[in-house]
């Protein structure tokens, strides 16, 4: 949201409140908590009391090295608020004054410090590294077409802002699963949920958190509409707002001494938000779908199980997209009985061939489904003010949306699964979630919709999640998720959503995918070839190049199917070459996966979080690191020609054994489909089978 016209004006309608002064300070919790009472005039006498609002300010350590900040006005709200789970220890803060209550304060943890000034600019710092600050203007109250002074009416629309000061050469990164240019530099970006594809400025996966090159990163800790400008409005700011009364994010500090700077905000922000189970070893292996809207029956999933061991393709997973429901019935759980008369017999087939089995699911009960009117009698649904069901005919006719925050929904949706579950399905693709209706909508537990919006996301995969581990344990639980937000890391895995079949949207998948690893998510797939389309033989064998040196690997589209023997000879052979290539380095994929359980790190890590004092990675989004031993540089073009960056060091290119000096860009021409650019940084061997 933009407040400001120019560097000195504010924009027409738009009344900006922010801190003058420290008017009272006092400490809450048994010590745990700073409140600052700062009034947005100066106090002078007592008649200056009179008329004036206050943002209340509240400061905490939730975790080591990471400070909460809480501004708010009104502090009346009443009623429950979604909040995202945080793993918070609220320690005592540990914190020196200078000059009494009122005069600087700085607070440390865990090598981390907050120094707050008599005037309110905050500074923060690791290690006596300066990383950023907050100064008084950066905290705003913002009444759009108030009244002035203290008066309100019910119409008024309420914002609160706070900013991060940018330093000279500074780089923002993350804010989920955004396509957009990797650096988010001069960007405005919103968090709000939409099934945008890959090639717009929407996101499946908004996540209100973005990391400095500097070695820090700021949480929203709001499930609500985060706007950021991000260094657009203001170019020496990141500011960011909400509709509302208050807002709470946090600051966390990056340490140089375990990680490196930006690996340890990654380690410290999942501590707060949660880290990824371990998933199931199978899960790493080849998955096959139907693909969707495609004709398809037993015999053509098992031409196509059988194709793959016939041309020596290892599979793990098929996975049944859409249709193994008939159409319009999305979702009632039951398998189209005219297209697969014997699902329990089928599903006992195809696992005696070794595989496991994924079918997908969404959470909206269309009105044609045999269990629309038992939602609808029990109040399952997401209503209208006038208890009505809200429905629509988007995606499907007289489509409903499983109210998740009423407890007897979920245990009724969940039963559902575990049927299924029991049958002999193994996992779901949790696919849609993100356009979840908030005008004219009501939440069993009264919840806004407005802040129930991306948080729906988060509740769908959780719910999801726990089923599948309620049956099969946690070693065995995984989803296959599109949407999500703050915390759905731990509820792998997720994918890309909808690409196009061409180059550009191969590059913009990986855009994407490593702005996500760059938000605290460890895991992350897309859609070999692309989903939109039928691609070229080209583009799809460089594709799976790509595919297969992701941490999770599926060949699915749209409208055909995506076999490799339907691209030709060549691509069988490619596809045969990569799933060997990642069968052989599973043991080295699967440490990394652990690692990832453990502290958070992402499997596929842009260059910069793995180099960030090399300038030369700044901006580097065509390639990555998988963990920190091997670099892929995917090919994205016809003329099988690769540019590659590598880093200070000696680096071996995998396929030939040749070595290579770091600290420059090479060229790589006539790479055949069943190479790619990879490099390796020491020894990798004791990491392969």
């Amino acid at each position: 949201m933009k407040f400001n016209n120019g560097h000195w004006q504010r924009r027409k309608g738009m009344e900006c409140l922010s801190p003058a002064e420290q008017y009272e300070v006092n400490y809450e919790e048994d010590g745990a908590v700073l409140k600052i009472s700062a009034p947005v005039n100066r106090i002078y006498s007592r008649g200056c009391t009179l008329n004036v609002p206050v943002i209340t300010i509240r400061i905490w350590v939730p975790a080591p090295g990471i400070f909460t900040i809480r501004l708010s006005h009104f502090e009346g709200q009443t009623g429950y608020v979604p909040s995202f789970e945080l793993n918070e220890t609220k320690e005592k803060l540990k914190i020196r004054e200078e000059d009494g209550l009122k005069g600087k304060k700085i607070i440390e943890s865990d090598g981390a410090k907050l120094i707050i000034y008599e005037d309110l600019t905050m500074e923060f710092y690791q290690e006596d590294r300066y990383l950023t600050k907050i100064k008084p203007k950066d905290i705003m109250y913002v009444r759009k077409d108030g009244h002035g002074e203290a008066y309100i009416s019910t119409t008024d629309i309420n914002y609160m802002s706070a900013a991060t000061n940018l330093s000279v050469d500074e780089h923002i990164y993350g804010f989920g699963e955004h396509f957009t240019p990797f650096v988010k530099n001069g960007q405005t970006i919103t968090m709000w949920n939409e099934d945008g594809g890959t090639s717009t400025e929407q996101a499946y996966k908004n996540v209100p958190f973005y990391m400095s090159d500097r070695g820090y990163g700021v949480f929203v800790n709001e499930t609500g509409k985060v706007e950021y400008e991000v260094a657009s409005e203001l170019v020496g700011r990141v500011q960011f707002s909400i509709e509302g009364e208050s807002l709470e994010f946090s600051v966390i500090c990056g340490s140089e001494k375990t990680y490196g700077r930006m690996k340890d905000v990654i380690v410290r922000y999942t501590g707060l938000t949660g880290r990824p189970p371990l998933p199931p070893e199978w899960s790493f292996g080849l998955w096959l779908s139907t693909s969707f809207v495609t004709d398809y029956d037993e015999e053509t999933v098992m031409s196509f199980i059988d194709g793959m061991k016939e041309r020596d393709i290892p599979l793990s997973v098929f996975h049944f997209d859409c249709f193994w429901m008939k159409g319009m019935n999305w979702c009632d759980f039951e398998w189209d009985n005219e297209v697969f008369p014997d699902p329990e017999g089928m599903l006992a087939r195809i696992k005696a061939k070794g595989l496991k089995v994924c079918v997908w699911i969404n959470p909206y009960i269309a009105q044609s489904s045999r269990i629309f009117a038992e939602g609808r009698d029990k109040g399952y649904f997401l209503q209208k003010m006038n208890g009505d069901v809200w429905q629509w005919d988007m995606w499907q006719p007289g489509m409903a949306f499983v109210d998740f925050t009423n407890p007897e929904a979920v245990k009724w949706y969940q039963s559902h699964l575990k049927k299924l579950l029991n049958m002999g399905v193994d996992c779901f693709k949790t696919d849609f979630g993100e356009q979840i209706p908030v005008e004219g909508v009501k939440y069993y537990n009264g919840a806004n919709p407005m802040q129930m919006h991306n948080y729906y996301s988060y509740l769908y995969n959780q719910i999801v999640y726990d089923a599948i581990k309620d049956v099969k344990g946690e070693e065995d639980a995984i989803v296959f998720a599109r949407s999500g937000t703050a915390g759905g890391q731990k509820f792998p895995v997720h994918w890309g959503g909808d690409s196009i079949s061409d180059y550009e949207s191969m590059e913009e998948s990986l855009r994407g995918g490593l702005s996500l690893m760059m938000s605290g998510y460890s895991f992350w797939s897309h859609d070999i070839g692309g989903f939109e389309d039928t691609s070229t033989e080209d583009v799809y064998n460089r594709w799976v190049g790509f595919g297969l040196l992701s941490s999770h690997s599926r060949l699915h589209g749209s409208g055909s199917y995506r076999v490799p023997w339907n691209y030709g000879e060549t691509a069988v052979e490619t596809l045969r070459a990569f799933a060997k290539l990642k069968a052989k380095l599973m043991p080295y994929i699967y440490s990394l996966a652990l690692e990832a359980h453990e502290t958070g790190l992402p499997l596929m890590r842009s260059m910069v979080m793995q180099y960030p004092d090399d300038r030369n990675c700044t901006y580097l989004d065509k390639q990555y690191m998988l963990g920190d031993k091997l670099l892929v540089a995917p090919i994205f073009n016809d003329e099988s020609v690769g540019h590659v960056y590598l880093p200070e060091g000696k680096w071996t290119y995998y396929f030939s054994g040749e070595t290579y000096e770091g600290g420059k860009w090479i060229t790589m021409e006539n790479v055949p489909y069943t190479e790619i650019p990879l490099f390796t940084l020491g020894d990798i061997t004791p990491y392969m089978q």
